[in-house]
């Protein structure tokens, strides 16, 4: 059994301050928290996106065609602009230590950004941040 998550953990995390309770009390009941180990493959490039994570701790590499393009840790969400782009996944992403997560279905993420807005908003700019430009 998975060990539970306290949501105000979440709120530390930059990005998710802004988040009432409430909204971090959904945004962890619709995931699953999960440890992984260094070097755990989350993501593989070219695959259908049916899956994020928001990192809770620990640093994870961005990858494309193997090579690293960028890394990211607490507060960032990987996997979701599969999701919401509806395209494969552009990059893979590996662990580079061990990492705390939130594990979301490609489901559970499309409804959390419908009811928790503020979330949506965290999620946008960590794209934005990722691409340079604002997401569409």
């Amino acid at each position: 059994m998975a060990e539970e998550l306290d949501p105000e953990k979440l709120g530390s995390l930059n990005r998710l301050e802004s988040l009432s309770q409430k909204d971090l009390k959904k945004v962890v009941s619709r995931g699953s928290h999960v440890r992984l180990p260094a070097n755990w493959s989350l993501i593989w490039e070219k695959t259908p996106g049916d899956k994020a994570y928001l990192i809770v701790e620990g640093e994870v590499s961005v990858r494309k065609n193997k090579q690293e393009v960028t890394r990211l840790g607490p507060g960032d969400v990987i996997g979701e602009m599969a999701i919401v782009g509806h395209k494969l996944r552009s990059a893979s992403v590996v662990s580079l230590t061990p990492v705390e997560v939130v594990h979301f279905t490609k489901e559970a993420l499309t409804s959390l950004l419908d009811e928790v807005p503020a979330f949506g908003d965290a999620l946008r700019g960590t794209t934005e941040d990722r691409l340079g430009a604002p997401a569409e």
